[in-house]
Order: structure tokens, then sequence, then C-alpha cells
């Protein structure tokens, strides 16, 4: 699927103008997002909240030097992280996509995001009592947990997410590592997809029906094409391109460091995002394009964005087909690098060329089909 890129640039200013969902569809189906309060649950930023409550602009400055580098880098500021993002703040931050592209967002798919207890479930319950769908806020459409596929009551813990709430869907469990120890890593070795326990628990998720997110960083695509093979009936959603860690500028201690690295790394991450594509059970979200993980480092516009993950939602398109993609915020943890409204029309407008199919599936249609909505 070739998708006239040359052009895009030209073109941008006419497509804006013409909102290019408008008509193509009735809202926008965000199919990942982020909710916590680190004052009322427990979270990772639970005890960093009330410091910045009492001094934001302190904390700010000083978080740089107290945070480990690689949290440092995936956050870009405390602000976000550190105080509460509830339905409210997401209707606020999403309230101009009618403006830019011409239709609001309907409703989101909630994916577990920090909640520190012995009971993940408890996260699934808490979700659940939120008002989406309340006061202009938009609609949960579905929510993916958490839980780990090694515990020996991995199959208990998939019923009491199940019984927490109807719009459960499935889970995430993080497996990023990284060789570079400054990297933020979400697991403590690597290979974890494809260990014995992990693909025995699995089978738990595989026969009730569940979807299972995966997040991992691009030198792990294999794995995930290992789960896929291992279990051609699940359905497995690659969030967030997989992402190839400093693609767009410096991370870590010396990932991405200069023009030739950052050029070979992309070029790894297509050839192994082509090998995955060929199970047909992966599907794969255009999310998390302001996600500093790539390598953003500072506030951008709309544009800037389009500009530099263009490679990344080109090669994406092209090998997973119109069929196997969504649309997913990453919000709010894209949030410090650019506004709600500003993404979703940098995406729209690099996939309009292609036409209004395409655009009608990535933003709302696949997400109906691939979480049972």
């Amino acid at each position: 699927m070739r998708l006239g890129w040359r052009h895009r640039r030209e073109r941008a200013q006419e497509r804006f103008m013409t909102q290019v969902l408008a008509g193509v569809v009735p809202g926008i189906i965000d199919t990942h997002i982020h909710q916590w309060d680190p004052f009322t649950t427990p979270r990772e930023a639970s005890k960093l909240a009330p410091l910045y409550k009492r001094a934001p602009k302190l904390l700010d400055r000083v978080a740089p030097i107290i945070l480990a580098k690689g949290v440092w880098q995936m956050v870009r500021t405390a602000q976000y992280a550190a105080q509460p993002y509830l339905p409210v703040d997401y209707a606020a931050d999403v309230a101009g996509t009618v403006e830019t592209v011409g239709v609001p967002v309907q409703s989101a798919v909630h994916v577990q995001c920090g909640w520190h207890s012995d009971d993940q479930s408890e996260e699934t319950a808490w979700l659940d009592g939120l008002p989406f769908g309340k006061g202009g806020n938009p609609g949960l459409a579905a929510i993916v947990g958490t839980d780990d596929p090694r515990d020996p009551d991995f199959a208990t813990m998939l019923d009491r997410h199940a019984a927490a709430s109807s719009r459960f869907r499935g889970i995430r469990f993080m497996t990023t590592w990284h060789p570079d120890k400054h990297v933020l890593n979400w697991i403590d070795e690597p290979g974890v997809m494809t260990s014995p326990a992990f693909l025995k628990g699995f089978a738990h998720l595989a026969e009730r029906g569940l979807t299972y997110d995966a997040y991992v960083y691009s030198d792990q695509i294999h794995e995930v094409a290992a789960l896929a093979k291992e279990y051609p009936d699940a359905t497995i959603v690659l969030d967030h391109f997989a992402p190839p860690v400093g693609v767009l500028g410096p991370m870590g201690r010396a990932t991405g460091r200069d023009a030739a690295a950052r050029a070979d790394m992309l070029a790894r991450w297509k050839d192994n995002l082509a090998l995955l594509s060929e199970h047909t059970n992966v599907v794969a979200k255009h999310s998390g394009l302001a996600f500093p993980m790539l390598g953003w480092s500072e506030r951008v516009s709309g544009d800037e964005v389009a500009e530099k993950v263009a490679p990344l939602v080109q090669h994406q398109t092209e090998v997973f087909g119109e069929d196997r993609l969504m649309w997913g915020s990453n919000y709010p943890m894209d949030k410090a690098i650019c506004p709600y409204p500003e993404i979703v029309r940098a995406l729209a407008d690099l996939l309009a060329p292609a036409g209004p199919d395409l655009l009608r599936k990535v933003f709302r249609d696949n997400a109906i089909r691939v979480y049972n909505l």
C-alpha cells in the first residue's frame, strides 16, 4: 500500500482545512490511553505526587537529577505523571479534534499503567467506576489490564479481571528490555516472552479469547513473532511501533547517538516488522507517535511529528495493511511532546492519500473488531 508520501507536505494545509475525518467516521476510537490518580490509588508516582503538588516548579527542575535517566527520558516532565489524569482531563485534551480533523473522540480503550498492588484486577474495577461517558467525557470502550502469564495463578487473575468489569478485553504485560542500561527496562531479563513459563501461561489467555497487547522494543520483535506462531488463534496487538528507541534522537547512554546509528536502527526495525506482519493474528497500533522513547526530547508541533514519524507510519501501514492497524494516542504519556489534536491530525494527514477506507478502519472500525466493542 503506497501512500504518496512525496506530496504529503504540499497537501497538508489543504487536508487540514477540509478536516479529513469529517464524513468518514462518526467519532474516533482511541485504542491506547492511561488514567491514574496517584493520591487515591496505589501508583508508581504516589510518593512523588505530594512533592509535586507542593513545589511543582522545583520538582520539574530537579527531576532530571533525582530520577533515573531512563525514567526521565520516558516522561520528560513530572507534570503529567505526578498529578491525576482522569476522564475530565482526557476530555479537555481531545476537545480540539473536531476543529483539526472534523470529528470528536467518541471513546477510548484504557491500557494498564502502573498500578502497584498484588491484585491487578483492582485497577480494572477502579476504571470501571470512573465517569466516562458522563458530562461530555468520551466513553470507555474497553479495558486492557495486566498480569504476568508466568504466574501460577494467572488463570485465576484473568477471571478476576473479567468479574471486575464487563469491559475487560485482555492484558498487557510489559516486557521491554534494552542492552543500554540507561534505557528504561520494564523486565529484568531478555527473552521472557519465549520462556516456557510464559508460553504455558499464555494458553489461559488464548483459550478465553482475550487479546494480548505486546510492548517491546524493536530488537525484541522476534519474540512477538514467536508468540504469534505458538498461538496463531490469539489476537496480539503491537504497541507503539515496538519503538526503535532513539531513532529520532539520542537515548540512554549511547543509543541513537548519531545519524548512522539511527539509520541502521530504522533499517533493522523495518526488516523485523515485515517478518512479524506475516503472522496474520498480529495487529499493530499507530500509537505513541510523540512517545519520548522514540527520541523526542522537547515539545514540537503536529507538522513536526508527521515529518519525523512518516517512515514508521508508512512502513507499518504497508506491511500490515488496512485491516490490521488501529489508532492510539498513548495519552498522557505523549502530552509532554505534542497536543492531542495535532497528533491526530498528523496521523490523519499521513494516511489520507490512501483514501477514506484506511482512515475509517484505523480510527474506528478495526478497534471495534479487535477489541470486540
